[in-house]
C-alpha cells in the first residue's frame, strides 16, 4: 500500500507541476540556471565515462575474437551497436540519476527543512511549478548529452582499437558502417525522453515531499538514487521490447 501512496503522490505532484505556471521572465531565468546545472554540468563527466567505455568494449571484443574466420570489422560493428543502444542511453541515464538526481533531490530537500518551500506557498507561488518544472524543461535538453556520448564513446572505441593493435581504422570504420539502422539512434532518443523526464521529476518528489532534517536529506537522496535507477532499467526494458521487440 505504501508503494501504491508513493505512486499516487507522485501522479498528483506531476499533475500539479503544470498548473498555475510562474510569470515567463522569472521561469526563463530558472530555466537557464537548471540547464547550466543539470546539463553543462554534466558534460564532463559524461564526456570522461564515455570514451573509456568506448575503449573498453572495443578491447573486451577484440580480445573475444579468437577465431581468425571472423572479420575484423565485427570489432567496430559491436562497438557501435553497444554504444548507441545500451551504454550511451541507458548507462549514462544511471550516472545522471546519481550526479543530477541527488543534486535535485538536496536542493529542494534542504529548502523544504529551511521553510523556503512554504515561503512561496505562503507568497501565492506554485512551489512545484516553481522548483520542479524549470528542471524538466531542462531535460529536454538531455538527448544532446546522449548524442555527445555515442559519438565520444566511439571516438573512444576507435581509438582503443587502432592504437592498441587491435583494429585498422579501415577495418573499424567498415564495421561501424556494417548493417547500420538509423531508427536504432532514434530509439535511443526516445529512450533519453523519457529517462530524461525519470530524472527530473522522481528526485523532485523525494525532495519536495521529505520530512525531518539534514539527516534525512542525505538518506532522501539516497533514496531517489536508488529509485531513479529501478524505474530507468525497468522502463529500458519495456521501450526495447516496445521499440525493437
Amino acid at each position: 500500500m505504501n508503494y501504491l501512496t508513493s505512486i499516487g503522490s507522485y501522479a498528483i505532484m506531476v499533475r500539479e507541476v503544470f498548473k498555475k505556471p510562474t510569470k515567463w521572465p522569472i521561469m526563463k531565468s530558472l530555466i537557464l540556471k537548471e540547464i547550466d546545472e543539470l546539463i553543462y554540468g554534466s558534460m564532463g563527466i559524461i564526456i570522461f565515462i564515455s570514451f573509456f567505455i568506448g575503449g573498453v568494449v572495443t578491447i573486451q571484443t577484440a580480445l573475444n575474437i579468437s577465431n581468425p574466420l571472423i572479420p575484423r570489422n565485427l570489432i567496430g560493428f559491436a562497438t557501435r551497436q553497444s554504444v548507441i543502444l545500451e551504454f550511451a542511453p541507458t548507462f549514462t541515464s544511471i550516472i545522471m540519476a546519481g550526479k543530477v538526481g541527488s543534486y535535485i533531490t538536496s536542493s529542494i530537500g534542504t529548502m523544504r527543512v529551511t521553510e523556503q518551500i512554504d515561503a512561496l506557498e505562503v507568497m501565492g507561488v506554485n512551489s512545484l511549478n516553481y522548483l520542479v518544472f524549470p528542471k524538466i524543461i531542462a531535460m529536454l535538453f538531455y538527448p544532446f548529452v546522449v548524442a555527445i556520448s555515442m559519438y565520444i564513446g566511439i571516438l573512444g572505441g576507435w581509438i582503443a582499437g587502432v592504437f592498441g593493435g587491435f583494429s585498422s581504422s579501415a577495418d573499424f570504420v567498415e564495421g561501424l558502417q556494417l548493417d547500420f539502422i538509423p531508427f536504432h539512434v532514434t530509439y535511443s532518443f526516445i529512450k533519453s525522453v523519457v529517462f530524461a523526464m525519470v530524472i527530473a521529476t522522481i528526485p523532485s518528489y523525494h525532495g519536495y515531499y521529505m520530512k525531518g532534517g539534514a539527516l534525512e536529506v542525505g538518506k532522501a537522496s539516497t533514496i531517489s538514487f536508488v529509485w531513479t535507477s529501478v524505474v530507468i532499467i525497468i522502463l529500458n526494458y519495456i521501450l526495447t521490447q516496445l521499440l525493437l521487440g
